[in-house]
């Protein structure tokens, strides 16, 4: 027999949702969804108010466009199709273009496949920039970058999004829908609670003694998601750091619709936001791990896992000195002329990766009523306005079978340090010079 959607749902439109990790990207995006759908008992559960000041998604700006078509489970193909027409993003959404360029003839190589693919599909939105002076004409902001040997791909689709405002606006459209929110100690997750079964999620335990009942928990806790609950290595929490450059109104003009440069040695940089003419920089790396004796939930003895350390929990966290000096050189090669200004609101984003790139999107195998939502490996937050759709797809038991395989339960997958991201193994903060942690 055939199973239909409702065989396979794991909630009613009134069963009582509790999404812990809400305020961040895949929680709030979920939350949405669900409240579209007409799901009327939805709480999020965080230890910060929406936006989460612990999610990789409270960020001023983020990558973003319609250059991963047939990635990530055929996700990504509508993501920014929804950015520029849905009125809760549209306003977030910055269609300056993008420049993923390299010096690496290999990395060359596969852009130029990429290039042809598109093209192949009927997409004119795309350009082939063969060297530098292919470059300069589509971003004349790098006349005097050591561009040298440069190749790469031009996408007029995309650009950037406000990430932090993007949140909060979803936010605000969750507070028009009724959604009820938990936060502070109450929200900060300890415990899953149990029916008398022992199998059967009944709610979260805050880490204050409170209970805050379900019948279905959402775990979308991103990089915190391992440290919460055993996920028995299938995900490994790293950090990137960023910094900015307080540019002159002037400067800021200067720079003003450039598109989102890329490059995947040196890093990447935005326009600057024109509220406070802030210009955002990242280094290109394979990420910070922080490994401790910790024990998640479920899991019978501590174990050795990477655990964030967010900015706003330990604001006087200090950058490794490697990183700080490598965004000073992507300064250097692509705008030279502010080279030397100082590196300032530094901080590090945490994100969790799989082996595979691919979300940990399932219910969890040991229980009944707790879908893990995580393993964002770097790609989830350009696909805010629909990856809650797909959680809710599970949720109501339309997930098809290919993202269902895609985004199993998989704890013999490979090691996540070895992730889709490419690159050499990550190395952890505790062996890197300049980051302080008192």
């Amino acid at each position: 027999m055939t199973q239909t959607s409702s065989d396979l749902a794991l909630a009613s439109k009134t069963s009582r949702i509790v999404i812990v990790g809400g305020g961040g990207t895949m929680g709030s995006s979920t939350a949405l969804h669900l409240v579209r759908r007409g799901f009327t008992d939805i709480t999020i559960m965080d230890v910060y108010p929406i936006p989460s000041d612990n999610s990789a998604g409270n960020d001023m700006n983020k990558i973003a466009g319609a250059d991963n078509i047939d990635s990530f489970g055929g996700t990504s193909d509508s993501a920014w199709d929804t950015w520029v027409k849905d009125p809760v993003f549209s306003p977030y959404a910055h269609s300056v273009g993008k420049l993923d360029l390299t010096e690496n003839e290999g990395r060359a190589s596969r852009l130029k496949a990429k290039y042809e693919k598109f093209v192949a599909l009927g997409r004119k939105d795309f350009e082939w920039l063969e060297n530098e002076d292919d470059i300069r004409k589509r971003a004349p902001h790098l006349k005097d970058a050591d561009i040298k040997g440069w190749k790469g791909l031009y996408c007029a689709t995309g650009g950037w999004v406000a990430a932090r405002d993007a949140i909060d606006s979803v936010g605000r459209e969750l507070q028009k829908a009724g959604v009820k929110t938990v936060f502070g100690p109450s929200g900060n997750f300890d415990s899953l609670v149990f029916d008398n079964d022992g199998k059967t999620v009944k709610g979260v335990k805050g880490k204050d003694g409170s209970v805050t009942e379900a019948d279905l928990v959402v775990l979308a806790a991103g990089a915190w998601s391992p440290a919460l609950v055993d996920l028995q290595g299938q995900c490994v929490s790293k950090c990137w750091v960023y910094a900015h450059i307080q540019l002159t109104p002037e400067e800021a003009a200067a720079l003003k619709g450039i598109p989102t440069v890329y490059n995947d040695k040196y890093g990447f940089f935005f326009e600057p936001r024109v509220e406070n003419n802030l210009l955002k920089l990242c280094n290109e790396f394979p990420g910070y791990t922080h490994y401790v004796q910790h024990q998640p939930f479920d899991a019978n003895e501590p174990k050795r896992i990477s655990v964030p350390r967010s900015h706003a929990d330990f604001p006087s966290d200090t950058m490794p000195n490697e990183a700080l000096d490598e965004i000073k050189r992507l300064v250097r090669i692509a705008l030279p002329h502010l080279a030397g200004r100082e590196l300032i609101n530094q901080a590090m984003c945490w994100c969790t990766d799989t082996a595979d790139a691919n979300w940990l999107l399932c219910e969890h195998p040991k229980w009944k009523g707790l879908v893990l939502a995580t393993g964002d490996s770097g790609h989830t937050f350009k696909m805010l306005p629909i990856v809650g759709g797909q959680v809710a797809d599970l949720i109501e038991g339309k997930l098809s079978d290919e993202k269902r395989h895609l985004w199993r339960w998989r704890p013999n997958a490979g090691d996540p340090n070895g992730t889709g991201r490419g690159g050499p193994s990550p190395k952890d903060l505790a062996d890197l010079d300049g980051w302080r942690h008192d």
